[in-house]
């Protein structure tokens, strides 16, 4: 067993503090990775608080890992000690069923298992996410960083940045098309970067006209404060796609009637109910479509890191030690950041 230090929250009411505990030696087709950067993600914030009932004590949250390959083991082909390697928001699957033949490991028919807050597969034993010094992943779940990315902004992109290139890619994005992305923060604005990388017309769809000049640096062409019934109105019927990128509950009535006919708005955000309802109208006027899409598999996933290394597409981000962790957590809750936090885990020597 390996010893490990980390960060973990023991009950939705404290504060993460210092936690040692062990994670598996590394097997025939395991990597061991040192990690280097770490983000936080929302969910973090949801799960430590166990805002969706399902937390798991004690917790190290973190699924936006990067980190160098230290260790691997003999039926390991895809990576080599030096590497540098990322880990999302999931280590394992049951691997066999349609979604795994798919390449859609995320959509496991068995529950594909999470990167922390859940159990090891056959195990009673908690998995540990990126708040911590190590980790030890299956190859088959860990992607290859290329050198030229800046790593530590490369982090947001194993959550943010695959949740946002997933449905863009699956429902073909590209030239000649109108983009709404709804939301602008750490989701919305991975969302702006690749809908431009794929060459659509890009409009930032907003509540707050004040965040037009940042949506504009990010690559969207265009801004459409919702609050603007007029604006709105003006726009009805002419996307081709919309990426609603909102965390909480909300109307999506308004939004739906921006689509053209047959085409598609998908919700990446909300895992809550929507409040209000969708109105059948909604839909059925326009044969509009309204769905959703989680992270992506993990060919999608190595795929998106790529693209990413092609255009130089990194998430826009701002550094904290560890330290100051739980001070980034209630920056959170005000949504204080540009647009991802990402914590340098080399801090964590000083922390601990």
């Amino acid at each position: 067993m390996l010893k490990v230090r980390g960060y973990a929250v023991h009950d939705s009411k404290s504060p993460l503090v210092p936690f040692s505990f062990e994670r598996r030696d590394v097997g025939p087709g395991d990597v061991q990775i040192e990690i280097l950067y770490c983000g936080i993600c929302h969910s973090d914030l949801h799960q430590a608080r166990n805002d969706w009932a399902n937390s798991l004590y004690p917790m190290v949250p973190g699924h936006e890992i990067v980190g160098r390959v230290v260790r691997v083991g003999a039926n390991v082909t895809k990576l080599k000690a030096g590497d540098f390697a990322g880990v999302g928001c999931m280590v394992d699957s049951c691997r066999h069923c349609f979604a795994c033949d798919e390449g859609l490991e995320q959509y496991c028919e068995h529950g594909a298992t999470l990167t922390y807050n859940a159990r090891e597969r056959g195990s009673d034993a908690l998995t540990f996410g990126g708040y911590s010094e190590q980790i030890v992943v299956e190859q088959r779940f860990v992607v290859k960083i290329p050198d030229t990315l800046d790593l530590k902004a490369v982090a947001p992109l194993l959550c943010a940045g695959i949740t946002t290139y997933s449905p863009l890619r699956h429902w073909r994005v590209g030239p000649g098309q109108k983009v709404g992305i709804i939301g602008l923060g750490g989701l919305g604005h991975m969302g702006v970067k690749f809908a431009k990388a794929f060459g659509a017309r890009v409009v930032m769809v907003t509540t707050s006209p004040e965040k037009g000049k940042d949506a504009r640096r990010l690559g969207a062409d265009e801004v459409l404060v919702s609050r603007d019934a007029e604006a709105m109105a003006a726009h009805t019927g002419t996307f081709d796609f919309l990426l609603d990128t909102i965390p909480v509950g909300h109307d999506v009535n308004p939004y739906l009637g921006l689509l053209k006919l047959d085409r598609t708005m998908v919700l990446v955000g909300a895992l809550t109910e929507l409040v209000p309802p969708v109105a059948g109208a909604s839909v059925i006027l326009g044969r509009k479509n309204l769905s959703g899409s989680a992270i992506g598999g993990m060919a999608e996933t190595q795929e998106m890191i790529d693209f990413c290394a092609r255009h130089d597409i990194v998430s826009d981000i701002e550094m904290v030690k560890m330290q100051d962790v739980n001070q980034a957590y209630e920056r959170l809750v005000k949504n204080d950041v540009k647009y991802r936090f990402v914590i340098d885990m080399a801090s964590l020597k000083e922390a601990a």
